[in-house]
Parts: C-alpha cells; structure tokens; sequence
C-alpha cells in the first residue's frame, strides 16, 4: 500500500504562483511514475503532469511553459511548481503514483482556486 498527501493548495489571483507537494509513504519502493491530475467541476478528471523515477517527464499541452514537475526520490516526494496561473487552472489537484505492477494510488486532492 502506498499513501499519498498533497499540500499547497489555496487561493490566488491570475497570473500568481502555487506550489503542490505531495509526500509518499507507505510501500514507497514499489513507486515507479508519480504525478498529479486535476478535476475541474464538471470535468473529467485529467492529466496535468507525470514524472518517471529517473525524471522524464510528460506534461498536458494546456500547461506547458507554465507548470513543472520534480521528484525527490530520497524524501519520497513529488512537486508541481505552479505559474502563470489561469482561472481554467482551477480544479483539485490529485497526486498519484503507478507502481511498478501498474497499481494507481491516489492522495484526497487538494483545492486550487484561481480568481480573475
């Protein structure tokens, strides 16, 4: 089992910055891929960004150039640095990891609110 909680949710004005992180415990060296989802009300939920444990990444179109992920492997966490901030960028944001037998584990999501 791997547990999962993300942090630095809150809310800002368009064009500010946030930063989630999100810390893993648990099973931690069954983690392959981590990253984070979004849903945005009435939304399906969707991928914002993924982060192998060697650092590749893959990011959604819509965010590119303004959000990045990162991994500290050592402290078992996983961040998303947050700019240029939209209102369309207001959603919860879920932290995730794949295992390494393609299990999904998911944090409870944390509230990003973007105002214009």
């Amino acid at each position: 089992q791997v547990q999962l909680v993300e942090s630095g949710g809150g809310l800002v004005q368009a064009g500010g910055s946030l930063r989630l992180s999100c810390a893993a415990s648990g099973s931690i060296f069954s983690i392959n891929v981590m990253g984070w989802y979004r849903q945005a009300p009435g939304k399906q939920r969707e991928l914002v960004a993924s982060i192998t444990p060697g650092g590749t990444t893959n990011y959604q179109d819509s965010i590119l150039g303004r959000f990045t992920v990162s991994r500290d492997n050592a402290k078992n966490m996983v961040y998303l640095q947050m700019n240029s901030l939209e209102p369309d960028d207001t959603a919860i944001y879920y932290c995730y990891a794949e295992t390494w037998s393609r299990v999904d584990y998911w944090g409870k999501g944390t509230l990003v609110t973007v105002s214009s």
